[in-house]
């Protein structure tokens, strides 16, 4: 894992650097790129990911840092240009830009790119790798365990990738998208609420870990609901809030709410 985000660092900052006379990737973008790359690393090798098998909240903070945080400050960094300016040029024609224009590829990429597949398949990886019996899977294996974390930070990917406009995307945020935001707040906040109430410990492999802290496997639970909670609901309000202020202050809104003509004549009453 370290040596694939170390590569992941050097074939952007190369990419960066060929292209930072065009302006066309800010420092601060480069810097959102490589916060991304350290929250996948503290989520998957850092010591931290060493208690995720006794702390519940540990392992939900490794979910919030694979889902909410590492993949929007990816897409912040626009990765493609400087991912792809960055790989050897005989990479790029013999391998990279063939299979880019392959007709397979881009129907997959429009089809990652549909607003309801992305709800669908953060809500899907979400729920599902928080079923009890997928749960224990990805606690007792540990290849399952990688794929759970893979699972999540592509989940993360696909849901962010609508909300924040990365080339090669065109599209900018709209109306849509805050209530795409909204209504992603709903398998959350049902997932949060019912580990945060939930009188009985839903994970059974936590009541026989061995416990560093003074917590109860219950109190545990209850304060990893709370956090997956009000992190997620900060995660979403946040954009929500900046994507709202700037379409209520684009000068086309205005001439929709003020331009339209004043009637002459009022109609009557009766």
């Amino acid at each position: 894992m370290l040596i694939a985000l170390l590569l992941a660092a050097i074939v952007y900052f190369r990419g960066w650097f060929h292209l930072r006379h065009t302006n066309a990737i800010s420092p601060w973008r480069a810097g959102a790129f490589f916060a991304g790359l350290l929250c996948i690393w503290i989520a998957a090798s850092s010591p931290l990911a060493e208690l995720d098998e006794q702390l519940l909240s540990v392992h939900m903070i490794q979910h919030l840092l694979l889902m909410t945080a590492a993949p929007p400050l990816l897409l912040l960094g626009s990765p493609a240009l400087p991912l792809l300016h960055g790989l050897p040029k005989f990479a790029m024609r013999s391998a990279v830009g063939p299979l880019l224009r392959f007709p397979l590829v881009q129907h997959i990429g429009h089809t990652l790119a549909n607003p309801v597949f992305c709800w669908f398949a953060a809500a899907g990886v979400l729920v599902g790798w928080h079923v009890p019996s997928a749960f224990a899977l990805g606690m007792s294996s540990e290849p399952w365990h990688h794929v759970e974390h893979a699972t999540f930070l592509a989940a993360g990917l696909i849901f962010w990738w609508p909300v924040i406009p990365s080339w090669p995307s065109v599209s900018q945020p709209q109306w849509s998208t805050v209530l795409y935001l909204f209504l992603a707040t709903l398998p959350c906040d049902a997932l949060s609420a019912f580990l945060t109430f939930c009188d009985r410990v839903v994970y059974p492999a936590y009541l026989t870990a061995p416990r560093r802290f003074d917590i109860s496997p219950l109190a545990d639970q209850q304060f990893a609901g709370a956090l997956m909670w009000v992190c997620v609901t900060f995660a979403y309000l946040v954009p929500a809030a900046a994507i709202t202020t700037r379409l209520l202050s684009r000068p086309d809104f205005s001439e929709q709410i003020f331009a339209r003509p004043i009637p002459k004549k009022l109609p009557s009453c009766d």
